[in-house]
């Protein structure tokens, strides 16, 4: 099964795939409200208004790491308008590891290991960077900003 194929869940509730962004690289992001890296939704949503014609950024709230993301996904869609003027898609919340995980985060984590060669995302705001033609390029951390990731774009997106 490719990227393309799996499901997923809009904030508003629709299921799709991400076949509507074949053709387009990828941001797919772990978000979060009350995180310490919240804030990099400025970032990311710069990001997105940038490159939008060549990349997308995707944030999937995830309630794993210190409940962070307690919110329905009406609250949620509310702050990341509120408070940071967020026009890239949000999806539904999801689980990104455990028995769980969303099966879009059980590929991306198997394409691209974290620290030490582990799968587990180890808190909110991981990246992944997929290609135009769907290949995992790149997996970041939690640290890594949106002005750094910019960097990695070049030719790839």
């Amino acid at each position: 099964m490719s990227l393309y194929d799996i499901p997923v869940t809009t904030i508003d509730g629709e299921t799709i795939t991400l076949d509507a962004y074949r053709g387009r690289a990828l941001l797919i992001v772990n978000v979060a409200s009350r995180c310490g890296f919240t804030p990099q939704y400025k970032g990311l949503e710069a990001l997105h208004r940038r490159h939008t014609d060549r990349l997308a950024v995707l944030g999937f709230p995830c309630n794993q790491f210190g409940r962070q993301e307690p919110g329905t996904a009406s609250q949620i869609r509310e702050f990341c308008s509120e408070y940071y003027e967020v026009t890239f898609p949000l999806f539904a919340k999801v689980h990104v590891n455990g028995p769980g995980a969303h099966p879009l985060f059980r590929l991306l984590k198997s394409e691209k290991k974290g620290f030490l060669g582990r799968e587990a995302i180890l808190w909110n705001f991981t990246k992944f960077l997929v290609s135009r033609n769907g290949e995992v390029l790149r997996r970041y951390g939690s640290r890594a900003t949106p002005d750094a990731i910019e960097k990695d774009l070049g030719d790839r997106v």
